[in-house]
């Protein structure tokens, strides 16, 4: 019984004993299995941090290789894209075509102002695209066969550019001294398809040649591709920087036009103030201290008469003083100022402390003309247009020179920008042929002074096509000599009050006296000899000493005045000499050389 009991006892003991040991025996084997796979898993985590590291970093050296830069929203070799392409390329032309540049235009009255719309071309493209986008696919192929007769006209030139920028990039990886096939090949169709392109701007000026060599050049860069298969993120960062650097050069275009237009149209401080303290010394003059000398010469129709209408002091100082020292006969010589009543006084007190010489001189101001107030609609005499020189009365008042100098028989014109360097009174010597103008003709191709009619008149107006040839050599004005008795006779000045009222109806022409004396004096103009007028001192840095030395008159046509620090600085010296910097007046309004 005994053993019986011990044996119960023993087994219930081994029993519990087993009961409590395996439970831990079997939880220690699994914790040493979940260990081992934690500590793996562990390690596959860390191996993948370190990929996704590695290639953060990757990407940040890209993103920084092109930080800053934008590429271009188009490519013009990519297929598909013609319809944003077009549009782009359009509102380009529209915008050049609305700021057409005038810097070289003839008279005072000239200047083309740009703007760049570069950010709203952007933004007009982006939402075009993500539209085309979400189109289906029929429609989208619909849109671009719509849009394929306006694709734009120089497609293939900048595609055959962008393929030699591309060639280049794949040369620059190449060794320097290698001289292998590859090497030879591409440097061989860059020659070959830059020859074929030669100057040529639009499509329609491509040769079959050079469309056979853009597609040898095809093959070269798929070559080229093969051999640098990892170079396309450099050849979009060349493409980028290319891009940028061509619309920063763009911008600054843009930004310099603007900003020349601008001083143009601006009165520098020193002229305002010499103004100012002019028409102040002026009001305190006695009414007979007013008087000019010689007023009896000016209706004097045997003297040499002169006609200058300004509103700068200072620039007409220099025309009377270069015409009067250069003449062999000053004192038979009588200029005519014309200005407004603001410039009236300051004008005459000038000439008043200045005197001409020997010359005689005769000041007056627009508002003075009571009769061409009662014969001429006054709001007739302006032009629209944003610049104000184009609405000032003064600009078309030389169109009422028979008018204004009534018992004047014949008289030399000249603009403000003028500079007389010989003797002009031989001017009345010319046999002009009967006809009413005498000009310089500006009708030479290649020239800088080069105009066309229908650079200025609108030819599509059936009124104006059938009165006019739009070959018909110009002519320029600055320095001019009128017969006014054979315009009395022709009566053009009714004719340029119609052709000014057609143009106020319709867009005819564009705003300044220029293309108006085309019309008015069409037939009516005599050729004068080239070395008369010299144009372009004013736009043109290449005018030549020689053509300078032979001119009578040299014309600082163009926005780039003398007085004005845009001035092209190697033709200044000729205006200063003129111009008595020592005098008190322009020593206190600090002008000078």
């Amino acid at each position: 019984m005994r053993l019986f009991r011990r044996c119960t006892r023993i087994s219930i003991l081994s029993l519990l004993a087993i009961s409590v040991f395996t439970p831990v025996f079997l939880l220690s084997f699994r914790f040493k299995n979940l260990n081992s796979d934690a500590s793996r898993d562990f390690v596959e985590d860390l191996s993948i941090l370190k990929h996704r590291i590695d290639a953060q970093a990757n990407s940040a050296v890209q993103q920084e290789e092109v930080e800053g830069l934008k590429g271009p929203h188009l490519v013009v070799y990519r297929d598909g894209d013609h319809g944003s392409l077009v549009g782009l390329d359009e509102n380009d032309r529209r915008h050049k075509a609305e700021n057409v540049n005038l810097l070289q235009s003839n008279g005072t009255t000239y200047g083309g102002q740009e703007k760049s719309q570069q950010n709203l071309s952007e933004q007009k493209v982006s939402p075009y695209r993500e539209k085309e986008k979400s189109r289906p696919e029929g429609v989208q192929h619909s849109r671009s066969i719509q849009s394929h007769p306006r694709r734009p006209l120089d497609e293939k030139v900048k595609e055959m550019k962008d393929k030699v920028i591309r060639a280049k990039a794949y040369l620059s990886f190449a060794p320097p001294d290698s001289n292998s096939h590859f090497v030879k090949e591409i440097k061989l169709r860059i020659k070959e398809l830059e020859r074929a392109m030669g100057d040529v701007t639009k499509d329609s000026g491509l040769s079959r040649r050079a469309t056979q060599k853009m597609k040898a050049m095809d093959g070269t860069l798929l070559k080229a591709s093969r051999i640098y298969p990892d170079c396309s993120a450099m050849v979009n960062t060349l493409r980028a920087m290319t891009y940028n650097a061509e619309e920063l050069l763009r911008s600054q275009r843009d930004q310099t036009s603007f900003l020349v237009q601008l001083t143009a149209r601006t009165t520098p401080k020193g002229l305002h103030c010499l103004s100012m303290r002019l028409t102040t010394e002026y009001f305190t003059l006695q009414p007979e201290e007013r008087e000019f000398p010689n007023q009896h010469k000016l209706r004097d129709p045997d003297l040499y008469h002169f006609a200058v209408f300004s509103d700068n002091v200072l620039a007409c100082s220099v025309v009377v003083n270069s015409a009067v020292s250069t003449a062999k006969d000053p004192e038979k010589i009588v200029f005519h100022i014309v200005t407004d009543s603001l410039n009236l006084p300051a004008m005459s007190m000038w000439f008043l402390m200045n005197p001409p010489g020997k010359a005689t001189i005769q000041i007056q101001s627009i508002d003075g003309f009571e009769w061409l107030l009662i014969k001429y609609n006054e709001d007739q005499l302006k032009q629209k247009g944003l610049d104000p020189r184009y609405a000032s009365a003064l600009n078309h008042l030389r169109f009422y020179l028979p008018d204004i100098f009534p018992s004047v028989n014949k008289i030399v014109f000249l603009d403000h920008d003028v500079v007389v360097r010989k003797d002009l009174t031989r001017l009345w010597h010319i046999n002009i042929k009967g006809k009413v103008n005498g000009a310089v003709e500006t009708c030479v191709e290649g020239e800088p002074s080069f105009r066309r009619m229908d650079m200025f008149i609108n030819f599509t107006d059936p009124s104006v096509a059938t009165r006019f040839d739009a070959n018909t050599c110009t002519w320029a004005y600055g320095m001019n000599v009128f017969d006014l008795q054979e315009w009395r006779k022709r009566n053009l000045t009714a004719l340029y009050h119609k052709y000014l009222e057609l143009g106020s109806k319709r867009p005819l022409l564009k705003a300044g006296s220029l293309p108006l004396g085309w019309m008015t004096f069409y037939k009516h103009t005599h050729a004068l000899d080239r070395t008369w007028h010299l144009l372009g001192l004013g736009y043109d840095s290449g005018v030549t000493r020689a053509q300078i030395e032979q001119a009578a008159v040299i014309h600082y046509d163009g926005v780039m005045k003398p007085w004005l620090d845009i001035g092209i600085q190697k033709y200044k010296s000729y205006w200063n000499k003129h111009v008595s910097y020592e005098h008190p007046y322009l020593q206190q309004c600090n002008l000078h050389e």
